[in-house]
């Protein structure tokens, strides 16, 4: 007798990127993994009387996606309390947003603006002035992130970390200074970003309730965006096992709405070796459950193979004692067999870590351990074959939609083409998955990423890639989710809407195979299910979704503004005559009916339809 489902998707345009089932119209599910996708009618009858269904109204469907590179365990920590200025376009606005998050902000706690844009993609092409922030902020300490090249302090916040004229430059740092001799407030890498994270690991922290309550609201943010799995990839001033505790918490209580799986990151220089192993008798690879599990070691795995993508400095050159350093990790990792994952931005930096990992695969074979480069935005073909030969992989991140322009500048466009060369990398054999390298440099919102991949342009409009090194958009789907399960050694149990495979699906706000490519970055879920459960509603589907408590503190930016700022976000901040007036409408819109309000949807895509003219007080966006 055929099994009754708990949930049938229906009418529905489903991408299974199972190849033997390309197209479904109905998806059926059953404890948590997918029982049937086909034909609607087919689906049906496994239905009772207590299965949910659910009408899509045509809408598409996805995998849910998978992120191979986030930072998702150290970002939950801190989310409540950044300012994200992911998706503005403008530094007017994001000004207006900073302004606003400060006179919001009590005293002693900070104004962080962590990362996750560019200053190319303000329409004024350029950062906020030390003057413009300390205007707007004259008492409350505000800090901002730019890629990992600067921060910029305003004078709040050099009184609060303590800078002063008699402050050294660190190693690989720069305190920017007047004439004479006193911080400006600027912060630069030089060529690496330590001084940066070390200035901001100077800010108070969240309590520990808070802490909680923040991982779960950037849960449900990476949700909303279709994000059902993520490879944490550990990160600067992220120790195990404290820093972990909150995610295991939440684990435990069975909150979690985000799969992950992550990896180990060394914190002591001179150290590594000791950290990984006294990590390799605490925890071992794969150790836990579909939800929450142990992926290997890295991506720093020792400090002198370390070379940072500031591209507005010249590629550093790795010291000397990089391969004695790197050696006797690589051996203690294969040898427990432990996968691992490197941080290589140049192929210079690669090349070299090749001849450690060759030398250590003569005596003890890496085969199997599904280890990685992360990032490789200048490797040659030379070094994707010789990664492609060793049975490694390459998971690429959409860092230079952020600094393409930086990269073009320094080493000219035509260097820019392949930077880095995903096609080739796919054509050669090797295994590749797509990630964000979220929270601090590029914004956790793949679906910029997916738009990177499809165009070859930055979120600033340069178009850097020719056709050659471009994906078609199944393709680059692939990359954010079968491809990156190779990646966390679970290939076949999800990124595909499979029979058998864990039911993570994403019903999406546009067509992603059917929009303007210039849309695909707008395009958001209006439905997220993670074992087939809803962690994430819009919509038609915004009651399904279990409510999370506010956001805290009471002060959060999250309660303001959210996350990434859709353009229906950015453009609800601005007034409703100006709206009126960029729909051709003389009067507000609350007193225009449904036509008025389906020719701005067409003018300007937008997952929020809903809130945005719920904002302005319309009833417009019912059609």
């Amino acid at each position: 007798m055929p099994s009754t489902a708990d949930l049938i998707l229906f009418n529905g345009k489903v991408t299974t990127l199972d190849r033997s089932n390309p197209q479904a119209e109905a998806v059926a599910i059953k404890d948590g993994k997918v029982l049937f996708a086909g034909a609607t009618r087919e689906a049906m009858t496994l239905s009772s009387e207590a299965t949910t269904r659910l009408d899509l109204g045509g809408r598409r469907v996805i995998p849910g996606l998978i992120d191979s590179h986030m930072h998702i365990i150290r970002g939950g920590l801190n989310y409540n309390m950044e300012l994200r200025w992911d998706g503005v376009r403008s530094l007017s606005h994001a000004m207006e947003m900073l302004k606003r998050q400060v006179d919001n902000t009590p005293a002693p706690q900070w104004v962080r603006v962590v990362g996750g844009f560019s200053e190319h993609q303000f329409a004024e092409k350029r950062l906020p002035t030390l003057e413009e922030i300390n205007a707007v902020a004259p008492d409350t300490p505000v800090f901002i992130l730019h890629l990992y090249d600067r921060a910029l302090l305003n004078g709040a916040a050099l009184r609060a970390v303590g800078y002063t004229r008699d402050t050294p430059n660190p190693p690989g740092g720069e305190i920017a200074r007047d004439g004479a001799g006193n911080p400006t407030g600027l912060l630069l890498a030089q060529p690496n970003a330590t001084i940066l994270y070390a200035t901001l690991a100077k800010g108070p922290k969240l309590p520990v309730e808070y802490q909680k309550n923040s991982t779960r609201h950037f849960m449900r943010e990476v949700n909303r965006l279709g994000v059902t799995g993520v490879i944490d990839a550990g990160g600067g001033f992220q120790n195990y096992p404290d820093d972990y505790a909150i995610i295991e918490e939440l684990h435990r209580a069975g909150e979690l709405s985000v799969r992950i799986a992550y990896n180990l990151f060394t914190q002591k220089p001179k150290e590594e070796l000791s950290d990984f192993a006294g990590w390799a008798k605490q925890v071992t690879p794969g150790q836990g459950d579909d939800l929450y599990r142990t992926n290997g070691a890295g991506e720093m795995l020792v400090y002198s193979a370390a070379d940072f993508e500031d591209f507005r400095v010249e590629r550093p050159d790795m010291p000397a004692s990089m391969e004695g350093d790197l050696e006797p990790v690589i051996r203690l990792l294969a040898e427990n067999r432990w996968p691992w994952r490197m941080h290589a931005t140049y192929d210079q930096t690669i090349s070299r870590a090749l001849d450690v990992f060759e030398k250590v695969n003569r005596d003890v074979p890496l085969e199997g351990l599904n280890w990685f480069f992360d990032h490789a935005e200048t490797i040659t073909d030379r070094n994707i074959e010789r990664i492609a030969r060793l049975g490694g992989g390459i998971a690429v991140q959409h860092r230079m939609a952020f600094q393409g322009e930086y990269f073009a500048e320094r080493y000219g466009h035509r260097a820019a083409e392949r930077t880095p060369p995903v096609r080739r990398m796919l054509d050669m054999g090797v295994k590749v998955g797509a990630g964000t390298d979220a929270t601090r440099v590029a914004s956790y919102n793949p679906w910029i990423s997916l738009a990177w991949l499809v165009t070859g342009m930055t979120v600033g409009g340069l178009a850097l890639y020719p056709a050659a090194n471009r994906l078609d958009r199944e393709a680059a789907l692939r990359l954010w989710t079968e491809a990156n399960t190779w990646f966390s050694n679970e290939e076949g149990k999800k990124g595909q809407i499979a029979v058998g495979q864990l039911a993570d699906i994403a019903v999406l706000s546009d067509d992603y195979f059917a929009v303007p490519e210039e849309a695909i970055a707008d395009i958001t879920a209006v439905l997220t299910l993670l074992d087939g459960k809803p962690v994430h509603g819009a919509g038609d589907f915004r009651d399904l979704a279990p409510e999370l408590p506010p956001a805290m503190p009471d002060w959060s930016p999250v309660r303001t503004f959210g996350g990434y700022q859709q353009r229906a976000q950015a453009a609800g901040q601005a007034s409703k005559y100006a709206f009126a007036r960029l729909c051709g409408c003389a009067q507000e819109c609350n007193v225009h009916g449904h036509a008025h309000a389906g020719a701005w949807r067409a003018e300007v895509p937008t997952s929020d339809t809903q809130a945005f003219w719920g904002a302005l007080g319309c009833a417009c966006w019912a059609v």
